[in-house]
């Protein structure tokens, strides 16, 4: 997948699907998280920011906050004027993605929720999509070390 820049995004879709799924994100939720990962630290009007080009959640920011996306940074006397940070626990989530998105595999294990008894059509196509783009890039990684 690096060896063509301009492929960059070839299986967005497919990671942003893993990884809604294995950490029950929305795609609005994932798309603010990506939005807030370069501001260091943030108050929650930068938040709304972006928040208004996104379907109308009023609970958002409140519900990234209380599954552990969002943690407050330090408290200074109000919501407005508090200042937050993404999680480790987000950091971690979109340093993955941006892995993926540069090469590296996707591992699917028996705790992936991809893998449930019953399992949709939906994600057996997107497991197989992941198994497809793991043996693309497994290929791209061979044809380098000739």
């Amino acid at each position: 997948m690096e060896s063509n820049s301009s492929d960059y995004l070839k299986y967005w879709r497919t990671i942003n699907f893993y990884y809604r799924t294995k950490n029950d994100l929305s795609q609005a939720e994932i798309d603010t998280l990506l939005f807030l990962k370069s501001e260091k630290y943030f108050r929650r009007r930068k938040f709304e920011e972006f928040d208004k080009i996104l379907s109308w959640n009023k609970k958002r920011f409140n519900k990234l906050i209380e599954k552990g996306w969002i943690q407050l940074f330090r408290g200074i006397g109000g919501p407005s004027a508090n200042i937050y940070e993404l999680s480790m626990k987000a950091n971690r989530m979109l340093n993955e993605m941006y892995r993926k998105l540069n090469g590296e595999e996707i591992t699917i294990s028996g705790k992936t929720p991809l893998l449930k008894k019953k399992i949709s059509y939906h994600s057996k196509m997107y497991i197989e999509m992941i198994q497809e783009m793991n043996q693309v890039i497994r290929q791209q990684r061979h044809r380098t070390h000739e």
